[in-house]
């Protein structure tokens, strides 16, 4: 995978051509905050706060975190209070604020309050709801897992209207009791998946686009009754393919982009919901290897979103086992070897794909490649990775509201060598994002298509394996540098 060093090159931004705005960056609280939140050691759990949403630096200049603008906060369903009969191992069951008894009780959750607090207070702009299950007490088995049914989605029929109501309490409730508003809320996540959500394993239900669109309408009601400015987001879908097709799934929950938002549609169209975006969220879990697919499935949503008028984004996305040159999900990694994979991922996504917004699937994580941040449970302790840092070169910089802009450079991209994409922030900052996926330097010149931008001078952020370069700032140019081997360099104009 080595490139061989090559002519500088120039890299230009074309100030004349605008392309998508950017939302945010993030990150979600799954399932590690639950017990984070409850540490004794709050030294760690500020520590954490800050590498995830600090946009602070310090006296060198040096950022103290990522700066995530989204967090994405896993309202529960009950399963931790049915212990082993949940069928749910014990690290992923969640807490409900809704009681048996019909009471709520607002300290429930209290690891993930903590964090919700704690990002508030470090200036994150927009949490965003989402539920991997109805509540326990409103399923057909019981359950707040799919096991032992079809397809279909684990709600009772007559309680759509119960479900749609906890969801609208639970957001009025946040806020009043804890003062937390949430921006967004999303009923359902990876309904589309093949594998059907069966225990034991983690909270979950499948769903048809018909049952998503009747949840919604009634979600769309309720949060309409108690004038709710929420947003309810949709679909959360588990593979970018299952929005285009039929993809390893049945047609009831396949071809989400034009089920869900073609007039065509009648049954299912969510295009004219009170409370409901044209905006669909679905996951890059499975489509980034082989490489040469992963543009071109990225091509293809955004003409297929371009045609219904629908925005995109990016909500989750881990290493799976078919990241095979990255040696798949199993063990930590805390160098560049994911860090450049994943920001390769991010790249396309935001390039070809036009997404909006782009967030990591777990802030914390344990021996697994599904953690932004690794965490010791018995010891209370966290370490940070290059991973981490490699998302802060986007979520750091790229601040909501920012614009991108094309760029050209190479006639065709080379997916291991140099990768460049451009935003600029509603400050007026430019800022780009250079990754050198190669195994040698490169030289890399950065101007704008503008002649009266090319006197700008850049700070330059770059994070590698080498010691201390986690955002670290390596000096001013004018344009003219050189992209250190396996390294991601973010430009900020002055």
């Amino acid at each position: 995978m080595a490139a061989l060093a090559a002519p500088t090159q120039v890299y230009t931004i074309r100030t004349d051509q605008p392309r998508q705005q950017i939302e945010h960056f993030g990150a979600s609280d799954c399932w590690s905050m639950p017990t984070i939140g409850l540490w004794d050691n709050a030294a760690e759990q500020q520590k954490i706060a800050d590498w995830l949403f600090s946009t602070e630096n310090d006296a060198d200049g040096k950022p103290r975190g990522i700066g995530l603008s989204i967090w994405r906060f896993n309202l529960g369903a009950g399963s931790a209070y049915q212990g082993d009969s949940s069928y749910i191992n014990k690290s992923t069951r969640t807490e409900c604020f809704l009681q048996p008894d019909g009471s709520y009780d607002w300290t429930q959750q209290a690891g993930q309050l903590r964090f919700l607090r704690m990002a508030k207070q470090r200036g994150v702009p927009h949490l965003l709801a989402f539920l991997n299950s109805p509540p326990v007490y409103f399923t057909q088995n019981g359950l707040a897992t799919n096991t032992g049914r079809d397809g279909t989605l684990n709600l009772r029929d007559d309680c759509y209207d119960d479900f749609a109501s906890f969801m609208a309490e639970a957001v009025a409730g946040l806020e009043r009791e804890h003062g937390l508003h949430i921006d967004y809320l999303c009923p359902v996540n990876e309904p589309d998946g093949h594998w059907n959500w069966q225990g034991p394993k983690q909270e979950g239900s499948p769903a048809t686009n018909r049952e998503i669109a009747r949840l919604v309408r009634e979600t769309s009601h309720a949060f309409q009754e108690r004038g709710l400015t929420t947003q309810i987001m949709v679909n959360e879908s588990s593979d970018l393919r299952c929005l285009l097709s039929v993809y390893k799934t049945t047609w009831e929950r396949g071809n989400t982009i034009a089920t869900l938002f073609s007039p065509d549609s009648a049954a299912t169209y969510l295009g004219d919901t009170p409370n409901v975006p044209r905006l669909l969220l679905a996951h890059s879990y499975w489509t980034n290897t082989p490489v040469r697919k992963m543009k071109r499935i990225r091509q293809q949503l955004r003409e297929a979103l371009r045609r219904q008028g629908v925005e995109y984004w990016q909500t989750e996305l881990c290493i799976m086992s078919n990241d095979e040159e990255i040696g798949g999900g199993g063990g930590y990694d805390f160098t560049m070897k994911t860090a450049l994979y994943v920001a390769r991922v991010i790249h396309h996504d935001l390039v070809y794909a036009d997404a909006k917004s782009w967030s990591w699937w777990r802030a914390c994580g344990g021996n697994y490649k599904d953690g932004l941040i690794r965490v010791y449970e018995r010891q209370q302790q966290a370490r940070d990775s290059r991973l981490l840092w490699a998302l802060g070169n986007y979520s750091r910089f790229i601040r909501p509201g920012a614009v991108r802009y094309e760029v050209e450079g190479r006639k065709k991209e080379y997916p291991y060598g140099v990768m460049a994409s451009a935003y600029r922030n509603t400050d007026g900052r430019w800022v780009c994002v250079a990754i050198n996926y190669s195994d040698v330097s490169q030289p890399f010149t950065l101007a704008l298509s503008e002649a009266a931008g090319n006197g700008l001078q850049w700070q330059q952020y770059r994070t590698s394996d080498a010691e201390g370069e986690t955002l670290k700032p390596v000096g001013m140019t004018d344009g003219h540098t050189e992209l250190a081997a396996r390294s991601i360099t973010t430009f900020v104009s002055q």
